[in-house]
């Protein structure tokens, strides 16, 4: 009887179980895997499109005679297992608006598309007084002319005003046409068969040269000025106080239509100048400005090294942080300390005639058993966060609103054959390997977070909007002994204040793709700025 009371008790647990089975719920949350686009291209792009892993953003800049509304991808690859909501190697699509696309894997990822698309415009006259405006939004154009100007036979000599080779004008208006200004002239832009209305204005003006713009930097100031387009318009300047005037060699001066510009160099820094647009014999605005300081880069001599561990650090011990210290580089020698010793290092050879230490840069395999990754040797200002698996996340730059005109040093450099290249650049293997040293300024609101993960890579663009100024240099040639190096900055604007400044220093170009040659060595030492021209 026992035996019986048993089983009926182990089937009405059983019952039981089945029973409350049905209310119980999966409650494992799926993983969270972002969904990336790896790879994208359209027709008649000016250059790689910009991919942004971390704010879901792609920006493509097209030439301005693809037709914006009606773009045609050629390559368009994403997350292996995602599913996407677009083919977008189908069809023409619409980018004058940023445009959604949806990756799904588990959970939907929206990924914005936009495009830019620079469209040159000008419009020129004979004896217009500086540059003309433009504004392409309110489609107007205005040119200043001077007082006693026939606004009713003003020669043209320079028009567009819509994509080259495609853009039709009516009335047809060309170089050489006489035409009527003394009221509001009326034309049509007709491109991909849409119109822009466009409106022309010629407005009198009783000056005859304005001085517009003075931007100072530390030893060097840029002035900007408008004048008749035929005359001689040149800059004078002169020290706060002073009544000698300087006139700037008109070698220095560039000259577009009737605006003119000019850099002033060898100038004293914290120092007051009074500048003057010039046109023949008249005078223009006198503006003041004040130069900027000057400051030399903390241990850029690299003499400043201490060894935590098995990591050499570029910095005093004890300098956690860089407060106007001496920890103001960084190198990727935790990432690499994971799977070996530093590849970054102090050096006692430095360049002849000087003491001290410099800085030795490899690139090596990191791993066990042929299992691992290739390190490239590199220091940089910033600091290195975290190791994300074997891969690094870093912060590039340090604050820095002063604007360097160049970066000098000494550089030794030791090449190979590449032999180690990620899949995506398989094509470099067995070609020398190539070193890197950049400087930039950027305008970026907090260092620059970088990402060498494939899964969400995020590296330095060059070409971005962040960058105010930029230089570079490269070698893939082995040298014989330290030479001295001067890299001259290219700013794009002479106005916008930089707030961080980045420099990068690799025995291997392409080491956030783990390409490069185990037989690559830089030596880079007295890395300084400087302020003049």
């Amino acid at each position: 009887m026992r035996k019986v009371i048993r089983n009926i008790s182990v089937f009405a647990c059983a019952v039981a179980f089945l029973a409350t089975a049905g209310c119980i719920h999966n409650d494992l949350p799926y993983p969270k895997i972002p969904q990336n686009i790896l790879s994208i291209a359209a027709k008649g792009e000016l250059k790689a499109a910009r991919i942004d892993t971390t704010d879901y953003t792609v920006n493509i800049t097209l030439d301005e005679e693809v037709d914006i509304q009606a773009v045609q991808f050629t390559e368009f690859t994403y997350s292996p297992k995602a599913e996407c909501n677009k083919n977008l190697l189908e069809g023409t699509w619409d980018l004058s608006v940023p445009m959604t696309v949806e990756l799904t894997l588990y959970q939907s990822y929206q990924w914005i598309i936009s495009a830019e698309q620079n469209i040159e415009r000008y419009f020129t006259v004979a004896g217009q007084i500086g540059e003309t405006v433009i504004d392409a939004v309110g489609r107007r154009i205005i040119v200043n002319v001077p007082e006693k100007a026939d606004l009713s036979k003003m020669e043209v000599t320079s028009i567009k005003l819509g994509p080259r080779n495609i853009t039709s004008l009516v009335p047809e208006c060309k170089t050489g046409s006489i035409i009527d200004l003394s009221s509001p002239m009326k034309i049509d832009a007709t491109a991909w068969g849409r119109t822009e209305d466009w409106t022309i204005y010629a407005q009198r003006t009783e000056a005859v040269v304005a001085t517009t713009a003075v931007d100072p930097w530390s030893m060097v100031v840029w002035a900007y000025g408008e004048g008749p387009a035929e005359a001689q318009n040149y800059f004078e300047y002169c020290e706060d106080g002073s009544s000698t005037w300087i006139r700037v060699p008109d070698s220095e001066t560039t000259s577009k239509d009737g605006a003119f510009s000019c850099c002033i160099k060898h100038l004293k820094p914290l120092t007051s100048y009074k500048v003057r647009a010039c046109s023949n014999d008249n005078k223009g605005n006198e503006i003041t400005v004040t130069t900027q300081a000057t400051q030399d880069l903390p241990n850029g001599d690299f003499e400043q090294w201490w060894l935590n561990g098995k990591i050499w650090c570029p910095w005093a011990e004890g300098e956690e942080q860089w407060n106007a210290g001496s920890r103001f580089w960084d190198t990727g020698n935790t990432g690499a300390a994971t799977l070996g010793e530093s590849n970054v290092k102090p050096s006692d050879y430095v360049p002849s005639g000087l003491s001290g230490k410099s800085a030795e840069l490899k690139t090596e395999f990191k791993g066990i058993a042929g299992i691992g990754k290739l390190a490239a040797g590199s220091i940089y200002t910033g600091t290195f966060k975290k190791v994300d698996g074997t891969n690094g996340i870093l912060d590039f730059g340090r604050q820095w609103n002063l604007r360097p005109t160049k970066l000098r040093g000494y550089y030794q450099y030791t090449t190979g054959d590449i032999n180690y290249a990620s899949a995506d650049l398989a094509v470099l293997k067995g070609r020398p390997d190539t070193c890197s040293i950049y400087i930039a300024m950027t305008d970026w609101t907090a260092p620059y977070e970088i990402r060498t993960n494939p899964k969400n890579r995020q590296l330095f663009d060059k070409d971005a909007s962040y960058v105010i100024g930029y230089g570079q240099l490269e070698r893939s040639t082995s040298m014989d002994s330290y030479e001295e190096f001067e890299i001259k900055l290219d700013y794009r604007s002479t106005s916008v204040m930089p707030s961080y400044i980045m420099i990068t220093c690799a025995s291997s170009k392409y080491g956030d793709y783990f390409t490069g040659s185990t037989s690559s060595v830089l030596y880079v030492d007295q890395l300084s700025l400087d302020y003049d021209y």
